[in-house]
């Protein structure tokens, strides 16, 4: 599968996050500046997430893209717009229980909008992946009972190894 980008770009508020290839665990942690930059601009109007060049998401993928819904909708009183062509990534998308967080199109004119590649950040130390691991799947466990069953012994497992041996 293609190696994995993120790509963003913001014109007057308006703000596009294309994936591109097979996103995984490293590329989303390199997203999260520039999500919460965005949630924070007082000029947001609207993201639209871009996953028509996009092969493969991992559930860390799916958990950044649940924490990008539920805070524009807290925040900002919005539903971000998904572009989705392949009909995987739309089943994955609506399975893992977020349909409703998301307006869903398949073809689109994505608004002309310079977009630059987010650089990846494999030096990351150990426990700080684990913790944004744990992050993005506590908010997909947050999503539903059938993703909190799913992804609890995960979590536990994640959080159990944070705190060492002993385990307490």
């Amino acid at each position: 599968m293609a190696p994995g980008r993120i790509m963003v770009g913001d014109t007057d508020g308006v703000y596009l996050l294309k994936l591109v290839g097979d996103v995984r665990v490293t590329l989303c942690i390199s997203a999260e500046g520039f999500i919460h930059r965005m949630l924070a601009d007082p000029e947001f109007k609207a993201v639209t997430i871009d996953l028509s060049d996009a092969r493969g998401m991992d559930s860390t993928s799916l958990g950044i893209l649940a924490r990008i819904a539920i805070e524009t909708r807290r925040q900002h009183n919005l539903r971000p717009t998904v572009l989705v062509t392949n009909p995987d990534l739309e089943k994955l998308i609506r399975v893992s229980g977020l349909a409703d967080e998301f307006k869903f199109v398949r073809s689109a004119v994505v608004a002309d909008v310079a977009i630059n590649e987010l650089p990846q950040y494999n030096a990351l130390d150990e426990g700080e992946l684990r913790r944004r691991v744990i992050d993005a799947h506590r908010t997909l466990m947050s999503m539903n009972a059938a993703n909190e069953a799913t992804f609890r012994d995960l979590v536990l497992a994640l959080e159990a190894e944070e705190r060492g041996p002993g385990g307490c």
